[in-house]
């Protein structure tokens, strides 16, 4: 097995995870204090749940701080990305044509076009592998997920939806045929997405910018909010399709190319009793080998409601990080917090739980476009940025989902 080493802690992370712990211990403080009055009473004095409420937001915030920290850790600073080998001249002409539209050496991307007929041309792979690293850093889909490369527009995968049979046989007996394999093939489009940073003419001339992580950091942002919208809740039509974008069914009852859901059980809220038990029913959803490299993802208002669970023996369930580089977790999975997922409300696939790498596949197409555009914007000048991306579930026994219904 390969060793991963992980970096040092900085201090600005190690105040974070400071923080981050010192806040969960006044959090689990008021929140029993708060249990302890809903035992006696039935119910909590208002201030108190107030006062809960502002330490759990103080709890987020101290995590949203930590995430950020990890994040910005993994993310290459401008100016140290690894270099890729490459022709120098690539290099030098990218760079003249990024900073004074100079085109000679540069490989046309045809279909891309202006009126002022300017040509969008393919980045040199330095600055592709830039863009790659830091969406692959910033995007929390990126991280849990499959990433592949590819070539063709549209990438073709076959899978096995159902074994070859097979049997127990006498040493002198006949061997009957066997059913074969059931194939389904899957397939993954990809779709442009775009981005429009803009520069000063100051900024190009200055010699000391290094403009190929300039535009690296600028698109950065842009893809990855997008991306993570899509991969979640994509529709399919000119974007990828999010997990959550497929018919979600009973677990009991579903079938290949469906995404089983655990009730719940209650109509946009947990049960009202032992509502950590409708988590541990989620957790084995799943068949056994899944469960090894599975995770949690909910949104933030999510995580903030299972913060204040306890198991049978009174311990919580969510545990923040120990250490930094590392996330909180959930009954002992990693939690991994992604916006875009629904906030819990009737009928509502708040929670999804699984092993995402062999879950959800996102492809790159291969090669990044640029188009300068000094014309639209004066005295700014754009640079019309594009890749194709795609995704979709590959294997839809590897996720399931928490529905927010009574069954």
């Amino acid at each position: 097995m390969k060793e991963t080493k992980q970096a040092p802690a900085t201090p600005e992370a190690r105040a974070a995870m400071h923080e981050m712990m010192a806040a969960f211990e006044a959090f689990k403080g008021a929140n029993d204090t708060r249990l302890d009055e809903i035992e006696r009473k039935a119910s909590a004095d208002t201030l108190l749940e107030e006062k809960v409420a502002r330490i759990d937001q103080a709890v987020a915030s101290a995590q949203a701080r930590l995430d950020r920290v990890v994040s910005e850790g993994r993310r290459p600073p401008l100016g140290t990305e690894p270099k890729v080998i490459e022709a120098p001249e690539a290099k030098a002409a990218f760079d003249g044509y990024l900073r004074a539209g100079a085109s000679f050496g540069l490989e046309l991307k045809a279909g891309l076009s202006s009126a002022s007929n300017s040509a969008g041309y393919v980045v040199p792979e330095q600055t592709e592998r830039a863009i790659e690293r830091r969406l692959m850093a910033g995007s929390p889909m990126r991280e849990i997920s499959t990433v592949r490369t590819v070539q063709a527009g549209v990438f073709r995968k076959p899978v096995s939806i159902a074994g070859v049979g097979s049997g127990w046989v006498a040493e002198t007996a006949a061997r009957p045929e066997t059913d074969p394999a059931t194939l389904a093939l899957l397939e993954f489009p990809s779709a442009d997405l775009y981005a429009c940073p803009a520069a000063t003419q100051s900024l190009l001339d200055d010699a000391l910018v290094d403009l190929d992580e300039w535009l690296a950091a600028e698109v950065e942002d842009a893809f990855t909010a997008q991306e993570t919208q899509a991969f979640v809740n994509g529709d399919g039509s000119n974007k990828p399709r999010g997990f959550l974008d497929y018919t979600i069914v009973a677990d009991a009852d579903q079938d290949w190319g469906e995404i089983g859901y655990v009730a719940s059980g209650a109509a946009g809220a947990f049960a009202p009793t032992s509502p950590a038990d409708r988590l541990i029913d989620l957790i084995y959803a799943p068949k056994a080998q899944y469960r090894p490299n599975a995770r949690f993802v909910m949104n933030r208002r999510t995580v903030s409601a299972v913060r204040k669970f306890k198991d049978a023996d009174g311990n919580y369930i969510w545990q923040p990080a120990q250490r930094a580089g590392e996330t909180a977790s959930l009954l002992g999975y990693p939690v991994t917090e992604i916006e875009t997922m629904p906030n819990i409300a009737a009928n509502a696939a708040a929670i999804a739980f699984g092993d995402f790498r062999r879950g959800y596949l996102i492809v790159d197409r291969a090669g990044v476009r640029v188009l300068r555009d000094p014309y639209s914007a004066k005295p700014y000048v754009l640079f019309y940025t594009t890749r194709r991306v795609g995704g979709g579930v590959q294997d839809f026994d590897a996720i399931k989902v928490m529905k927010f219904s009574a069954t």
